[in-house]
């Protein structure tokens, strides 16, 4: 249900850490998904981990109205959105953030030797066996 909300699994691409655009940054995109451009203030890279209107580059934030930690991949730019859906309700007073349910827990595995994943249904630990 609601896969094409997700944040990560809605679009392809690779991982994307760090995204600066503006004066904006997302932690974690997707290249799949729609990626602004460096001079492009848009509020657009949705991914997990927003900050807009901050220096992306020192992290210091311009306020505290425009954080939040998980939106939905969209096409929503800033001058034309004015329903951009975010998960949960961590999110800054800005009227155009909606929130919405949250759909579950995200973990990043690295491995500089799996080349794959275990299925879903398998229990996890803190060692993944390849």
């Amino acid at each position: 249900d609601y896969m094409e909300d997700d944040s990560i699994f809605s679009v392809g691409g690779d991982l994307d850490f760090n995204w600066v655009y503006s004066d904006n940054g997302c932690r974690i995109a997707l290249t799949g998904a729609h990626l602004s451009a460096a001079n492009v203030n848009d509020d657009n890279t949705h991914g997990l981990g927003n900050d807009f209107h901050i220096n992306p580059l020192t992290n210091h934030p311009h306020s505290h109205n425009w954080k939040f930690d998980i939106s939905n991949i969209q096409d929503c730019p800033l001058a034309t959105c004015r329903d951009v859906k975010v998960q949960g309700t961590d999110r800054g007073p800005g009227g155009h953030l909606k929130s919405g349910p949250v759909y579950g827990n995200y973990a990043i595995y690295v491995s500089s030797e799996a080349d794959r994943f275990p299925e879903p249904g398998h229990t996890l630990s803190l060692e993944i066996e390849v």
